[in-house]
């Protein structure tokens, strides 16, 4: 096997171990990454929160983009695909096999999977392992970005705008990144040189316009051309929404609610969406339950054509901003303004590890406990984190199903 499999192939393993194992959202996502690829030598912390950065004032899912990223560095374009393909896999196929289920059953309650102790009890312990994971990262990171107390400043002011802008405004979490980037440029004292390479793609600049030319002629187009009620409107609908949706996960989902419409009943959207919830991986698979469930068409070909189409923008996008990303890197002063969103970049995850995880954690002593457990685990026993999340699953299920009930 030459150094490009091999490369590809651990691209695959890990992004797979990793997409059936990141449960809690965007963010804690970006911990699972940040623990694994910094360890494993693919990249060092600066650059991580640089690429965090990028790809968090683009549309999109920025866990999936920052994996693509990721993938690419280490096994070139082949590798981008791989990274998103195993890490999209197990909840795409877990949510389109429970569309199709939907789908194709009368009469069934489809809340009726989520009922019971130890489904919750499951859910809690994979809760209190996230947020875990998250308080490691965001404490590592910061050590290592937040260097001097010139980048203190857009760290906090990053920490404080996302807790505000994650209450009001959640599509423009990006804002604090720019306003870290901002007083990075007007007071910080970074080095005056930048790493030689710039920790993204090596993108060239015809490349970059093709990308670009056909992410927007695809964006303009396709509402055009589309018939309704067809795979092509399908792909148009889920395109749309990878391509405007700022803010993760959580945010495309009420997008795609008002974009679906008579296609899948709201009973049957809100079902999806609770099971999204309960699913590790990038919750933009969520396309892949609803392209199942829809009618008329639907079913397995629905399920891939709206993966497609929510995914594909990701890809040009990333070609298209690399090379301008890569000039803005050698404009004056632009290592300070580095600096500072690097800095953003820790106060924005230690803010949405404030609220909601630790707000949404400290009403429960069972989930304490278990996050508790979780910070052991990692940061002492150096525990793996796949093993981590199993353990808080089970101890979770057990706990709710043979000790406390749900809510105390």
């Amino acid at each position: 096997m030459g150094v490009s499999a091999s490369r590809s192939a651990e691209v695959f393993t890990r992004f797979l171990r990793l997409g059936c194992t990141s449960f809690g959202g965007p963010v804690a996502h970006l911990g699972y990454f940040r623990r694994e690829f910094v360890r494993a030598g693919w990249v060092d912390d600066a650059a991580f929160a640089e690429i965090v950065a990028l790809c968090s004032i683009l549309p999109g899912p920025t866990s999936s983009q920052v994996g693509i990223v990721l993938g690419a560095r280490r096994a070139g374009p082949a590798g981008g695909l791989l990274a998103l393909i195993a890490f999209a896999t197990p909840s795409a196929l877990a949510l389109g096999a429970f569309g199709l289920f939907l789908r194709a059953a009368t009469g069934a309650d489809p809340a009726a999977f989520a009922r019971g102790p130890r489904f919750a009890g499951a859910l809690e312990g994979l809760a209190a392992a996230a947020a875990a994971v998250v308080a490691i990262a965001v404490v590592q990171l910061a050590r290592n970005v937040v260097r001097t107390r010139f980048e203190v400043a857009p760290a906090l002011v990053a920490f404080g705008l996302a807790l505000i802008l994650d209450r009001f405004a959640p599509a423009f979490a990006w804002v604090a990144l720019v306003a870290g980037g901002a007083l990075g440029a007007a007071f910080g004292r970074a080095p005056a040189t930048l790493p030689a390479r710039a920790p993204a793609l090596a993108v060239s600049r015809g490349t970059a316009m093709i990308a670009g030319g056909v992410f927007v002629a695809l964006l303009a187009g396709l509402p055009l051309v589309a018939p309704p009620g067809t795979y092509l409107d399908t792909f148009a609908t889920f395109y749309r929404a990878g391509s405007l949706v700022f803010g993760g996960g959580h945010v495309v989902l009420p997008f795609l609610q008002s974009y679906i419409g008579s296609g899948v009943s709201e009973r049957t959207f809100f079902a999806g969406y609770g099971a999204a919830q309960a699913m590790p991986g990038p919750l933009f698979t969520f396309a892949a339950f609803l392209g199942a469930a829809m009618r008329p068409l639907g079913g397995v070909i629905g399920a891939l054509v709206a993966l497609a189409g929510i995914f594909l923008p990701s890809f040009l996008l990333l070609a298209a901003v690399m090379p301008l990303w890569s000039a803005l890197r050698q404009l004056p002063r632009a290592a300070e303004t580095l600096a500072g969103l690097n800095a953003a970049v820790a106060g924005l995850l230690a803010a949405v590890f404030v609220d909601p995880i630790a707000t949404t954690l400290a009403r429960d002593p069972v989930g304490i406990a278990l996050a508790l457990f979780a910070l052991l685990t990692l940061a002492t026993l150096r525990s793996p984190a796949w093993l981590t999340v199993a353990a808080c699953a089970l101890l979770g299920a057990l706990i709710r199903s043979y000790a406390l009930p749900s809510g105390l």
